[in-house]
Protein backbone atom coordinates (compact mmCIF):
# COMPACT_ATOMS: atom_id res chain seq x y z
CA UNK A 1 0.00 0.00 0.00
CA UNK A 2 1.39 3.35 -0.99
CA UNK A 3 1.29 6.45 1.19
CA UNK A 4 -1.32 7.98 -1.12
CA UNK A 5 -3.51 4.84 -1.01
CA UNK A 6 -3.22 4.62 2.79
CA UNK A 7 -4.26 8.22 3.29
CA UNK A 8 -7.10 8.03 0.75
CA UNK A 9 -8.49 4.88 2.37
CA UNK A 10 -8.32 6.23 5.94
CA UNK A 11 -9.88 9.50 4.78
CA UNK A 12 -12.79 7.55 3.25
CA UNK A 13 -13.81 6.15 6.64
CA UNK A 14 -16.47 8.13 8.55
CA UNK A 15 -15.62 10.97 10.94
CA UNK A 16 -11.84 10.73 10.57
CA UNK A 17 -9.19 13.36 11.19
CA UNK A 18 -5.56 13.42 10.11
CA UNK A 19 -2.44 14.71 11.80
CA UNK A 20 1.30 14.28 11.35
CA UNK A 21 2.95 13.58 14.70
CA UNK A 22 5.52 11.41 16.46
CA UNK A 23 8.41 12.17 14.15
CA UNK A 24 6.48 12.38 10.90
CA UNK A 25 4.00 9.52 11.33
CA UNK A 26 0.76 9.91 9.42
CA UNK A 27 -1.87 9.41 12.10
CA UNK A 28 -5.59 8.91 11.54
CA UNK A 29 -8.11 9.35 14.32
CA UNK A 30 -11.81 8.92 14.94
CA UNK A 31 -13.31 11.03 17.71
CA UNK A 32 -9.82 12.18 18.66
CA UNK A 33 -8.59 8.60 19.21
CA UNK A 34 -5.92 6.97 17.03
CA UNK A 35 -6.94 4.06 14.81
CA UNK A 36 -4.07 4.00 12.28
CA UNK A 37 -0.44 5.08 12.20
CA UNK A 38 1.49 5.06 8.92
CA UNK A 39 5.11 5.57 8.06
CA UNK A 40 7.39 4.63 5.17
CA UNK A 41 11.05 3.67 5.29
CA UNK A 42 13.67 4.92 2.83
CA UNK A 43 12.89 2.03 0.50
CA UNK A 44 9.20 2.96 0.36
CA UNK A 45 8.13 0.02 2.54
CA UNK A 46 4.97 0.80 4.51
CA UNK A 47 4.95 0.47 8.28
CA UNK A 48 1.27 0.63 9.19
CA UNK A 49 -0.01 0.14 12.72
CA UNK A 50 -3.62 -0.65 13.63
CA UNK A 51 -5.76 -1.88 16.52
CA UNK A 52 -7.11 -5.45 16.42
CA UNK A 53 -9.33 -7.72 18.46
CA UNK A 54 -7.67 -10.11 20.92
CA UNK A 55 -8.32 -13.04 18.55
CA UNK A 56 -6.87 -11.21 15.53
CA UNK A 57 -3.86 -10.21 17.62
CA UNK A 58 -3.10 -13.87 18.38
CA UNK A 59 -3.53 -14.80 14.72
CA UNK A 60 -1.36 -11.99 13.34
CA UNK A 61 1.41 -11.37 15.89
CA UNK A 62 3.75 -14.09 14.56
CA UNK A 63 2.91 -13.83 10.86
CA UNK A 64 5.88 -12.93 8.63
CA UNK A 65 5.92 -9.19 7.94
CA UNK A 66 3.74 -8.40 10.95
CA UNK A 67 4.58 -7.87 14.61
CA UNK A 68 3.09 -6.59 17.83
CA UNK A 69 3.24 -2.82 17.45
CA UNK A 70 6.28 -1.28 19.11
CA UNK A 71 5.39 0.73 22.23
CA UNK A 72 1.65 -0.04 22.08
CA UNK A 73 1.79 -3.83 22.39
CA UNK A 74 4.44 -3.63 25.11
CA UNK A 75 1.82 -1.85 27.21
CA UNK A 76 -0.72 -4.63 26.79
CA UNK A 77 -2.65 -3.03 23.94
CA UNK A 78 -3.72 -5.18 21.00
CA UNK A 79 -2.06 -3.36 18.11
CA UNK A 80 -0.25 -4.90 15.12
CA UNK A 81 2.29 -3.31 12.81
CA UNK A 82 2.72 -4.35 9.19
CA UNK A 83 6.44 -3.69 8.70
CA UNK A 84 7.66 -5.92 5.89
CA UNK A 85 6.57 -8.24 3.11
CA UNK A 86 4.64 -10.40 2.83
CA UNK A 87 2.60 -8.98 5.75
CA UNK A 88 -0.95 -8.51 4.50
CA UNK A 89 -2.37 -7.94 1.04
CA UNK A 90 -3.66 -4.42 0.47
CA UNK A 91 -7.21 -5.80 0.53
CA UNK A 92 -6.68 -7.48 3.90
CA UNK A 93 -4.86 -4.45 5.28
CA UNK A 94 -7.81 -2.25 4.33
CA UNK A 95 -10.12 -4.68 6.12
CA UNK A 96 -8.02 -4.46 9.29
CA UNK A 97 -7.85 -0.65 9.05
CA UNK A 98 -11.64 -0.52 8.75
CA UNK A 99 -11.98 -2.84 11.75
CA UNK A 100 -9.48 -0.73 13.72
CA UNK A 101 -11.62 2.33 12.99
CA UNK A 102 -14.70 0.44 14.22
CA UNK A 103 -13.01 -0.84 17.39
CA UNK A 104 -11.72 2.60 18.32
CA UNK A 105 -15.10 4.23 17.55
CA UNK A 106 -16.83 1.67 19.78
CA UNK A 107 -14.63 2.89 22.63
CA UNK A 108 -16.12 6.37 22.34
CA UNK A 109 -19.16 7.30 24.40
CA UNK A 110 -22.56 6.83 22.75
CA UNK A 111 -23.03 10.59 22.93
CA UNK A 112 -19.74 11.20 21.09
CA UNK A 113 -20.52 8.57 18.45
CA UNK A 114 -23.89 10.25 17.86
CA UNK A 115 -22.22 13.67 17.54
CA UNK A 116 -19.90 12.19 14.92
CA UNK A 117 -22.76 10.50 13.06
CA UNK A 118 -21.37 7.03 13.70
CA UNK A 119 -24.02 4.32 13.80
CA UNK A 120 -22.20 1.29 15.22
CA UNK A 121 -24.87 -0.24 17.47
Amino acid sequence: MTEKEYNAFCKSLPATTYVVQWGGSQVWKVGGKVFAIGGWDDGGEAHITFKVSPIAYEMLKDKRGLRPAPYLASRGMKWIQRHARPGLSDKDLKGYLKESHRLVALGLSKKRRKELGLDLD
